[in-house]
């Protein structure tokens, strides 16, 4: 039976919560967007006028209850506002990944049947047009920019400001119709529908309801103590269901601001200017961001460097324990209010983050080292473990409780189990309703308890009641003599490494493990400038033998750390190479959310693998690549293949 607002006490759908924080937050800021350098702002009020309006215009082109409504372009409110218009309408909003290809635009459009797709210019909306020919049941395209849109066919387009006006001409027809759509919503209306990366297949439909959305931005909300006053930075892909509860959830449900940067270039100053108390990134962008600031360290004057070095050993040392109100010497404390001041400080206002309270990072593991360095700063930067299918949060780190390698506890209301064989299973509030149109997925998926099966391998600690998230559970295997192989713990490591962008390590079932590496083009080809190091191009400064050495030196510094750890000392890395190409979504190699499709990259590169383990010392290839606009190519290179020292395994050592 449906949840009613007198059973839960509160407005059961995104429309409905909207309407509360018109009346309740009416003059607040809701949405800020930043346009030709300026930031423009609507409140709560001005939006749910906005919203309203685009819903009646929609009503006034045919939207009718259950159509799909395609959303696709970079963060703004009028994309977010429009995916709340749909709701109020009947309808279930899509968001789809801006930089996907027409092959995966194509895929999702019709498995989803969208009738209307509102883009964000004339890219996006180029794209859609291409695959209106193949896909009959598109029947209205709106966009939001209209530069480079005045000569297209119009009959079947809209400009999302002609479909705002004719909405509110139009609102003495559809006003009641409108309302009773909206009274109709409820806890298990249809929310959202969210694509999966499509790591190991074709994406699937994620159906979440608004007791999903609602009962998971609620509980998260609590468990950091957000507010209506906090502002966060929407600039994650609005396909990505992170996206959708920071910025639409627990934004419409606690009251809070969020905030559109201008570009994707304009990203790190938008967030300075902006300087968001609730900030989530994933360990990419922390990775790059940490990149950014060692090379500027590296091009710093001796003093500066050497002030820079100091202070953050004292950082390191103390930090945390200061951030987690743990006992520290007042000698420490000195030392560290000396280093906010010249150091810590300045950094935190130069990454955008002088204001965060809570700070989340999720969607891959993030390597100890990047982790301990931002908390270190005084960041509350924390873990979270979760998934689309569970409306994002399954586990949560308290305050006072973080650690670099564990997930935290269970989210409110979120049960979690340990199946046999080590996989994560989890049931809750925010626990998807189904795979669209894949009731074989769904069943394989979720049982009829309610408990889904994450794919992930853990386990919990039995002092903490923290959970470990060894690795993907298809990933897991053993070595040739028994022991643990879990490539993702020694990857983190090495992309800690600013001259390291993305590593993929091999060796389930084999004597040892070997590794690919892609190098950081920013990171080294600054470095190489520094070491007066001529190149032309990514595959010659990947290929130089400098570039090699220094690699080497920081694969056998992970081995000497992986080698402390007895459950995953067999995971030391005994040969590498550098890929003569950056691994790329557009070929493939990774998902759009950055990770790996380790079944392709083994299909693809089955020869270097091969290499790596017979013994060469270089092999020759050649790789299919795709280009910006779409046109195929191949790059060809010989790659040397180097052999790395392995540290002695804490565990033997223990034993002899």
């Amino acid at each position: 039976m449906a949840a009613t607002d007198g059973e839960v006490g509160h407005p059961t759908s995104i429309p409905a919560l909207l309407a509360r924080n018109a009346r309740v937050y009416a003059a607040q800021p809701a949405w800020r967007e930043k346009e030709f350098g300026i930031w423009q702002v609507w409140t709560w009020a001005e939006g749910a006028a906005e919203i309203r309006a685009i819903a009646l215009g929609l009503m006034a082109l045919g939207l009718e209850r259950g159509d799909h409504v395609a959303v696709i372009g970079r963060n703004r409110p009028a994309l977010y506002w429009s995916m709340i218009a749909a709701q109020m309408c009947g309808a279930v909003p899509v968001p789809l990944y801006q930089d996907a290809t027409g092959d995966e635009m194509t895929y999702v459009l019709d498995h989803c049947g969208a009738r209307f797709v509102v883009c964000g210019d004339q890219e996006q909306a180029d794209k859609v047009i291409e695959v209106q020919e193949r896909l009959h049941h598109i029947d209205q395209v709106v966009y939001v920019d209209k530069r480079g849109m005045r000569k297209y066919d119009h009959s079947r387009m809209n400009a999302l400001a002609d479909v705002v006006a004719e909405g509110k001409a139009a609102h003495n027809r559809f006003d009641a119709e409108l309302d009773a759509r909206i009274a109709e919503l409820n806890y298990d209306s249809t929310c959202v529908m969210l694509y999966t990366s499509g790591t190991t297949g074709k994406p699937k439909g994620v159906v979440l309801s608004n007791r999903n959305i609602i009962e998971t931005s609620k509980s998260s909300a609590g468990f950091d103590k957000l507010r209506a006053g906090d502002d966060v930075l929407a600039y994650l892909p609005m396909a990505w269901v992170g996206d959708f509860i920071f910025s639409v959830g627990q934004a419409i449900w606690t009251g809070f601001c969020v905030n559109c940067p201008e570009s994707a270039a304009t990203m790190m100053t938008d967030l300075r200017e902006i300087g968001p108390t609730y900030f989530f990134a994933p360990p990419r962008v922390f990775e790059g961001q940490l990149t950014q600031v060692m090379i500027r360290m590296e091009d710093a004057g001796r003093v500066k460097k050497a002030m820079f070095d100091h202070y953050m050993k004292v950082a390191r040392r103390v930090g945390p324990d200061i951030l987690d109100g743990k006992q520290v010497s007042l000698g420490d404390r000195l030392a560290y209010w000396i280093g906010d001041k010249l150091v810590y400080g300045p950094l935190k206002n130069t990454l955008g983050f002088s204001r965060v309270r809570v700070g989340y990072t999720a969607g891959e593991a993030i390597g100890p080292e990047i982790f301990d360095f931002y908390r270190s700063l005084g960041i509350n930067l924390k873990q979270l473990y979760g998934q689309t299918e569970a409306s994002v949060f399954i586990t949560q780190q308290p305050d006072g409780q973080v650690r670099s390698d564990t997930v935290g506890v269970p989210s409110p209301g979120v049960e979690v189990r340990i199946a046999e064989n080590g996989e994560v299973f989890y049931r809750g509030p925010g626990t998807f309703v189904a795979y669209y149109k894949n009731a074989e997925s769904t069943a394989s998926t979720k049982d009829a308890e309610g408990w889904v099966a994450t794919g992930d391998a853990g386990f919990f600690e039995e002092k903490t009641g923290h959970l470990r998230i060894i690795d993907r559970a298809k990933d897991v295997g053993k070595m040739a003599d028994g022991r643990l192989f879990a490539p993702k713990y020694v990857e983190n490591k090495l992309k800690f490494y600013p001259s390291i962008l993305e590593a993929v390590v091999f060796g389930n079932g084999r004597d040892r493990c070997t590794a690919f590496i892609n190098i950081d083009l920013t990171a080294v080809g600054n470095w190489a400038e520094r070491n007066n190091i001529a190149y032309s191009s990514y595959q010659e400064l990947a290929g130089h033998p400098r570039v090699y050495d220094m690699i080497k030196a920081h694969v056998e510094e992970v081995n000497r750390s992986v080698a402390e750890d007895p459950m995953l000392a067999g995971c030391q890395i005994h040969r590498f190479l550098i890929l003569h190409k950056e691994l790329d979504a557009d070929d493939g190699e990774m998902t759009r959310t950055r990770k790996v499709r380790r079944k392709v990259i083994e299909d693809k590169f089955a020869d270097l693998i091969a290499a790596l383990y017979d013994g060469r010392d270089s092999v020759y290839t050649e790789t299919e690549v795709t280009y910006e606009d779409g046109r195929k190519g191949a790059i060809k290179a010989t790659l040397k293949l180097m052999d790395v020292a392995v540290a002695p395994d804490a565990s033997r050592r223990v034993a002899a």
